[in-house]
């Protein structure tokens, strides 16, 4: 269908017209009248007047003609047999004629496309045609027709065009040019995807091979190798997935969520998730959360998640001593500011405006210590731009760097409850006074914001001689030592704490110095607080349970529990992959029935069953992965059962994962397979059958 032309569909044309038709009757009429009266007196009054008409109506006239002749190109009226009874030069032109010569002929011009008739509520008839003139050229015409009534009772139909010829063919390349546009993003999004699996795939096989050897019994020197392949492999895996994430928003096909999601909690998974990577540094990182970004909100939490990965794993990456600190808090006008900061090497300031540019890094010297594609800050910022919002980086040489976004995110509706990954706090402490001892840049003042916000006063002290002058000068209620100082400094600081009757006393450590450090009781301590420290934590620790046992940290992991007795459809054409995923669910006491396609996976799932789980690979030679669940579902239909279908596969976006789901599976496993998710899945797998 096409669009009728604007200047036609509300314009002046079609009354213009009909007056101009009643204007030229009206002087045929005065004509007459004229010629009648010619044959009295010349002088005669009814003459003159008669004159003086006939020169205003023809006035009016050509005003009426110049109007139309400037908003239509062709004109032509027709009887109610098909007769030309008017014709205007230029519908002639069209037909190479002359006007006179179409009067009473029902000659046609040639369509070869025709659009809708749209037809007003006044019989005015509205649509666009094609057509073909004499000389051959095609063009485009939007015409109106309106009725006319003659004197006689009939109706004749009055039609009059204007060329958009420039127009359609404007829109229709425009169309075309979209139709293209389409097609190669959904070209590129196909690439994607095999570029993806063909890659996440061997990458897949190097980590988990790695994986198991690392699980055998190896000689240092040999350990050291195989690590070293491990670290190059994962190094290797974050440059594809960087790549693929640019490929994928530069496609446009980066689809946001906006579910309700806890942010605050968000944060402190991504802290905990790098802080092995800053403590194997020996960089510290923390997490500060005000009060007002405790209730959920609403956007796209993976996105989010991306976002902080990307900027703390940078500014790890690239300070050399110190830490990185992560803090959440709403600017005046409602919107969620994330900032992270570092005491890295900080970005001169020509590079500044040019940091979030494509393949751009903070130093572009040829003697630059830290590899990369610069993709990682341009992805950051055109998933902030994505979600509505706006980044900005401010640095001092030899000072660090901060890095703030600011996002749109609403509070969720109805959202009457903090998120999980915070707590109340105002006043719980009021009245206390707590030490901390810490030369910290984000870690100290952190835990003194905690504190502050829940009443109570923080004093920060760098050294363990500050530390003790400070509990000889002062009482305090509770004293914070970080085990970073040394231990043989927190143990006197633990001493004198005891000494001057402080009733709570904490150690800070990192998970390797909890191996190191022993039970806390035996230096002094009533507890312990394992970096980086949740504000919850600090708070129930010096709340209402002070000198109570130090519960253990939620940090603590638990053992997966083991897949003995469960029985495994591995579904996988890759045989590295399908030898990786079984040793890795035999160590667990699983049996795998091992299916190299999707077809052969139907006849293990029918002639070896039943089956506690299936991991089915996506992309699979004669029949894929969704096309096997969904074969599966219906075998199961009407018997009761329901096995436990996991998608396996390498394009991991959200798309992949609904595509997965709408065909049957009931889980998503992203490729290269992490092992240390089988226990647990298993582990899921059971209770749902229980």
């Amino acid at each position: 269908m096409l669009p009728n032309d604007p200047a036609l569909v509300s314009g002046p044309a079609p009354i213009l017209l009909a007056a101009l038709v009643l204007a030229l009757a009206a002087i045929v009429a005065l004509a007459v009248r004229l010629r009648r009266a010619g044959r009295a007196d010349p002088g005669d009054a009814e003459t003159e007047r008669l004159h003086d008409r006939i020169w205003r109506i023809s006035e009016s006239e050509e005003r009426y003609r110049a109007l139309v002749a400037a908003t239509t190109e062709a004109v032509v009226q027709r009887d109610a047999r098909g007769r030309i009874t008017y014709a205007d030069e230029g519908y002639a032109r069209l037909l190479g004629r002359e006007p006179i010569d179409l009067l009473g002929s029902g000659i046609e011009l040639e369509t070869l496309e025709r659009g809708p008739v749209e037809i007003d509520p006044d019989g005015t008839r509205r649509m666009e045609v094609q057509v073909q003139a004499v000389d051959g050229r095609v063009r485009w015409f939007a015409f109106v027709e309106v009725p006319v009534t003659q004197g006689d009772g009939g109706v004749q139909w009055l039609r009059a065009g204007r060329d958009v010829t420039a127009r359609v063919e404007a829109l229709r390349a425009r169309d075309a040019a979209l139709a293209r546009a389409e097609a190669a993003s959904g070209a590129k999004s196909r690439f994607l995807a095999t570029v993806s699996h063909e890659m996440r795939t061997p990458l897949n096989g190097i980590l988990g091979m790695a994986d198991l050897v690392l699980g055998t019994g190896l000689d240092p020197e040999q350990r050291t190798y195989v690590e070293a392949v491990r670290t190059s492999g994962k190094a290797l895996l974050g440059l594809i997935d960087g790549i693929l994430d640019f490929s994928r928003i530069e496609a446009g096909r980066l689809d946001l969520a906006a579910e309700p999601f806890d942010l605050a909690g968000l944060a402190e998974s991504v802290v905990e998730l790098l802080a092995p990577r800053a403590q194997d540094r020996g960089l510290e990182i923390a997490l500060d959360v005000a009060d007002d970004v405790g209730r959920p909100v609403v956007g796209d939490a993976d996105r989010v998640r991306q976002i902080l990965i990307n900027l703390a794993g940078n500014a790890i990456k690239f300070t050399e001593r110190g830490g990185v600190g992560v803090s959440l808090a709403r600017s005046g006008t409602g919107e969620v500011v994330l900032a992270v900061s570092d005491t890295g090497p900080g970005i001169p300031e020509a590079r500044l405006p040019i940091l979030f540019e494509e393949f751009e890094q903070g130093d572009d010297s040829a003697a630059r210590r830290h590899e990369g594609t610069g993709l990682g800050l341009a992805i950051t910022r055109r998933l902030v731009l994505r979600m509505g919002g706006r980044i900005e980086a401010e640095s001092r040489l030899g000072r660090g760097s901060t890095f703030r976004v600011v996002l749109p995110l609403a509070d969720a509706p109805e959202a009457g409850t903090v998120g999980e990954g915070t707590v109340r706090v105002q006043g719980s402490l009021r009245g206390q006074r707590c030490l901390i001892v810490a030369d910290s840049p984000f870690q100290a003042p952190y835990l003194a914001r905690s504190l502050s916000r829940a009443g109570a006063a923080a004093v920060i002290v760098a050294g363990p001689e500050e530390g003790l002058a400070a509990l000889s000068g002062a009482a305090f209620d509770a004293v914070v030592a970080d085990r970073a100082l040394g231990d043989r400094a927190v143990r006197q600081l633990a001493d004198a704490a005891r000494s001057c009757g402080v009733r709570r006393s904490l150690v800070l450590l990192s998970p390797f110095d909890r191996r190191e450090f022993g039970a806390p009781g035996a230096a002094g301590f009533d507890g312990y607080l394992i970096k980086p420290v949740r504000a919850r934590s600090l708070l129930e620790r010096l709340g209402d349970a002070a000198g109570a046992p130090a519960a253990a940290p939620a940090q603590v992991a638990t053992a997966a529990r083991e897949g003995a007795g469960l029985r495994v459809l591995l579904a996988e054409d890759n045989p590295i992959n399908a030898l990786l995923a079984t040793r890795a669910l035999e160590r667990l006491g699983a049996a795998v029935v091992h299916a190299a396609d999707g077809v052969e996976a139907l006849e293990r799932f029918a002639d070896a069953g039943p089956f506690d789980l299936a991991l089915v690979d996506v992309r699979m030679p004669r029949l894929d992965g969704h096309a096997t669940a969904r074969r599966i579902r219906e075998a199961e239909a009407g018997t009761g059962g329901r096995l436990h279908l996991v998608a396996l596969t390498a394009n991991a976006g959200r798309e992949d994962e609904a595509a997965a789901r709408a065909a049957g599976f009931d889980g998503f496993l992203a490729k290269p397979l992490n092992l240390k998710a089988l226990p647990g899945l298993l582990a899921a797998r059971e209770r749902r059958a229980a």
